[in-house]
């Protein structure tokens, strides 16, 4: 599922960006489908225009029938009626998308026999310090046994001893979710930490849900700010 929304409050209408030839939504759309990891795939999107853009171009999209503020409510309204057992959740905004990442996140309830986790999800290693302090980079504290913590947009953990040799991670925004987490996830309101922050996996924390992390050390290029849009340009060329 790719939840797509035309409004952006930091980037208006990013996902209908032309990246060499084609907008932005069908380019991740297109990149999703060519893993043939998927049963199905479907763009979930509140915009007519990006609605007639996929099914045009011989894809599955689907109308949400309702206002969402997340990408997750947005999908458990779309995946309610079907019959699925897990459900991924690939951004719009990352038409970079690979393989490799997928497959491991996939993996996790593939080993998952008590069926314990309720979502996975994929970080990566980062150490430039002006990313680690940039709040449009989502950032993300695991156990040891890389069950998160908690996101934020602040650097965590804050670092009062640098010498420590800690490891800071960004949070890429792919989820696999049981769609059991999902539902309850539409059916639960947003508390404070999540309405703070605007990240949505921190509801899943908030109610006791289990997201395990996976670490890659592929980047790709999320397009959140017209200056990603030129970096997204340039690798594609």
């Amino acid at each position: 599922m790719i939840p797509a929304r035309y409004q952006a409050s930091r980037f208006p209408a990013k996902l209908m960006q032309d990246l060499g030839g084609k907008p932005v939504i069908l380019r991740t759309y297109e990149a999703t489908v060519e893993t043939q990891l998927f049963d199905e795939v479907y763009v979930v999107t509140d915009s007519e225009l990006i609605f007639k853009l996929i099914a045009d171009a011989g894809g599955k999209a689907i109308m949400s029938k309702e206002k969402h503020e997340s990408g997750s409510d947005r999908i458990a309204e779309a995946v309610a009626d079907m019959d699925v057992d897990i459900v991924i959740n690939v951004q719009g905004d990352e038409p970079f998308i690979d393989k490799v990442s997928l497959e491991k996140t996939i993996a996790v309830f593939k080993k998952d026999d008590k069926k314990e986790i309720d979502l996975a999800s994929l970080m990566t290693p980062i150490t430039d310090w002006d990313e680690i302090s940039n709040p449009n980079t989502v950032k993300v504290i695991v156990d040891n046994q890389n069950f998160a913590l908690y996101f934020s947009r602040s650097p965590i953990p804050y670092p009062r001893d640098k010498e420590t040799g800690v490891t800071y991670f960004k949070h890429k925004g792919i989820y696999a979710f049981r769609k059991r987490a999902l539902v309850d996830f539409q059916r639960l309101p947003m508390l404070e930490l999540e309405a703070t922050e605007k990240i949505e996996a921190i509801r899943f924390l908030e109610y006791g849900k289990k997201i395990k992390m996976v670490e890659t050390d592929v980047t790709g290029i999320e397009i959140d700010t017209p200056e990603d849009l030129e970096r997204a340009k340039k690798a594609w060329k």
